[in-house]
């Protein structure tokens, strides 16, 4: 029952590719908004954790919120994001069963790698958010616990999922704080952020649900 869902959502999840550098449209919100709640849907079917089904459901509305213009709508989809970064934390909690720090013994130089990114926001990135400095600095510490919350893991699909999430959003916080509207690389960007991200999110939907639920 997982299979059909998240089949459709990984398709509309292609067509929304074309899309990544438009302009803010109804359309290009919508299309953008489907394929997580097909993921939500594929975890609740295939018999995932609530925390699981609310995150990918929460990333869904986060979706949405980016995919309009103007601070509101931003902080609507950091906050949607935010939420469900806290639902994945729970969780990854609930497969590992081991506390957070355990990151730093199981995967102690990813974990480093990792905090290390959080700590250089400060000077990359939070500097240059303006009025929206505070709100993006929670987030940064909410997708890092997440990161290091999925390192405490065995290496695995959930492990990945959660990497490429985190590098998704690196080079999203570039495009937005640090590029220009006119900068040349800024559609390949918009490519990436898409790509890494469905990937990500896949990956720890596939993760979560047990074996026969995808087979």
């Amino acid at each position: 029952m997982a299979q059909l869902p998240l089949i459709l959502g990984l398709l509309i999840s292609l067509a929304y590719f074309p899309l990544t550098s438009r302009a803010p449209t109804w359309p290009r919100s919508i299309i953008k908004t489907i394929p997580l709640l097909a993921f939500s849907l594929a975890a609740y079917a295939g018999g995932g954790s609530a925390y699981l089904v609310a995150g990918l459901f929460l990333s869904a509305l986060g979706d949405f919120g980016l995919s309009r213009d103007g601070d509101g709508p931003f902080l609507y989809g950091l906050s949607a994001f935010a939420l469900a970064h806290l639902l994945y934390i729970l969780h990854f909690l609930g497969l590992s069963g081991a506390p957070i720090y355990d990151a730093f013994t199981t995967a102690p130089i990813p974990a480093l790698v990792l905090v290390g990114l959080m700590v250089s926001t400060e000077l990359w990135l939070a500097t240059h958010t303006g009025h929206l400095q505070w709100p993006v600095r929670i987030y940064v510490i909410i997708i890092g616990v997440m990161g290091l919350t999925a390192l405490a893991l065995p290496f695995g699909w959930t492990v990945i999922g959660a990497g490429l999430f985190i590098i998704s959003d690196v080079i999203l916080a570039v495009s937005l704080f640090r590029m220009s509207d006119t900068y040349h690389h800024r559609l390949k960007a918009g490519y990436a952020i898409w790509g890494f991200y469905i990937a990500g999110q896949v990956l720890i939907l596939l993760g979560g649900l047990p074996a026969p639920a995808i087979s």
